[in-house]
C-alpha cells in the first residue's frame, strides 16, 4: 500500500485539481521501502511528468526561442552570412529559416526530455554544452543535406564534414541566445495590494495548516515541504509552479530548493562565505551564490 503512495498522490492532483497532503511519516516510510536501485531504474509515470515543466511552459519557451532564432535566421539570410551570399534572397531565407527552426525545436526537446532539470538552475554551462554537443551531429547532417540538394552534390562524408566547424560555432551561439530568452522561474515574489485576493498557493495548504502563516517552501524530490506557523506538511508540486502562485507574499527564492517569506527571516548566519537564513520556528534556509547577489541588492542581508 505504501509503495503506491506517490502514484496515488499524483492521480489525486490530476482528478481533484489540487495536491494531496502527505504526512511526513508516511512519506518517510514510503522512501525507506524503495532502494536506491529502485529509484534509479524505475520511476512512476506521474512523478516523471511532474519533473518536467507544464505543457504551457514548454510551449511558451519554444515560442520565445523559435522567434529569436527566426529573427537571427532572417538577418543571416539578408546578410548572406556563412558563404550563402551567392544564392538568391528567397533561397537564402528559406535555407536559414528551416535550419534555425529545426535547431530551435530539437534543442527545446533535448532540454525538456533528456537533460536533468536541475542543470538549468545550478549548472547552466553544463546544460548549454550538453545541448550544443547533442545538436552538433544532427544539425551538421541537416546543413550538409540541404546544401547537397541545393548544389546537386553527392552526400559524401568529406562533404558533410566540411560543414562541421561552422555548424558547431552557429549551434553554440544560437544555444546561448536560447538560454538568454528562455522562460525562467521567478526569483522574487511581491506583497499584494491591500484589496487583492490572497495568493492562490494558500488554497493548496492542507486542512491542518489552513489559516497558517507560510514561512518557507522547501523542495524535496517531487514534493514540497511547507514550513508554517502551524507546523509542516508535504504536498506534491513543483517549486517553480509554486512560486508563480506565491505572488502576493513578499519573498524570494534563496536556493534552487527553497522559497522564503521575507517576514519569516529572523537572522542571517555566515559560514565559509555562504549565508544561511534563520527563520521563524528554527528552520534554516540556505542561500546559494546564484541568488545571493539578488537578495543582497534587495536588502535581505
Amino acid at each position: 500500500m505504501q509503495g503506491r503512495l506517490a502514484v496515488a498522490a499524483a492521480m489525486w492532483e490530476i482528478v481533484a485539481g489540487r495536491p494531496l497532503a502527505l504526512s511526513s511519516q508516511a512519506l518517510a516510510d514510503h522512501r525507506r521501502k524503495r532502494t536506491f536501485r529502485d529509484l534509479s531504474q524505475t520511476q512512476d509515470p506521474c512523478d516523471a511528468a511532474k519533473a518536467r515543466p507544464a505543457a504551457r511552459d514548454i510551449a511558451a519557451t519554444w515560442a520565445r526561442i523559435l522567434l529569436a532564432a527566426l529573427v537571427v535566421g532572417a538577418v543571416l539570410a539578408f546578410s548572406g552570412g556563412f558563404g550563402a551570399g551567392g544564392r538568391g534572397i528567397v533561397s537564402r531565407l528559406a535555407y536559414w529559416l528551416v535550419v534555425v527552426a529545426a535547431g530551435a525545436t530539437l534543442g527545446v526537446l533535448i532540454g525538456v526530455y533528456i537533460l536533468p532539470r536541475r542543470w538549468f538552475d545550478s549548472q547552466p554551462w553544463l546544460a548549454w554544452g550538453a545541448i550544443v554537443l547533442a545538436l552538433w551531429a544532427p544539425m551538421t547532417g541537416l546543413v550538409a543535406l540541404v546544401n547537397a540538394i541545393a548544389n546537386q552534390r553527392p552526400l559524401a562524408l568529406n562533404y558533410v564534414w566540411q560543414f562541421a566547424p561552422s555548424t558547431l560555432a552557429t549551434t553554440a551561439a544560437m544555444t546561448a541566445l536560447a538560454f538568454l530568452v528562455r522562460r525562467r522561474d521567478p526569483v522574487e515574489t511581491h506583497a499584494a495590494a491591500k484589496d487583492a485576493p490572497p495568493p492562490k498557493f494558500l488554497e493548496r495548504l492542507p486542512a491542518k495548516l489552513a489559516g497558517a502563516s507560510l514561512w518557507a517552501v522547501e523542495a524535496e524530490d517531487h514534493y514540497l515541504r511547507l514550513h508554517t506557523s502551524l507546523g509542516q506538511d508535504l504536498i506534491l508540486m513543483r517549486l517553480g509552479d509554486a512560486i508563480d502562485e506565491l505572488e502576493g507574499i513578499e519573498g524570494a527564492r534563496t536556493h534552487r530548493s527553497w522559497w522564503v517569506a521575507r517576514a519569516a527571516v529572523r537572522g542571517v548566519e555566515r559560514d565559509d562565505g555562504r549565508a544561511t537564513l534563520v527563520l521563524e520556528g528554527g528552520a534554516e534556509a540556505p542561500v546559494s551564490r546564484a541568488y545571493a547577489k539578488i537578495l543582497r541588492a534587495a536588502g535581505w542581508f
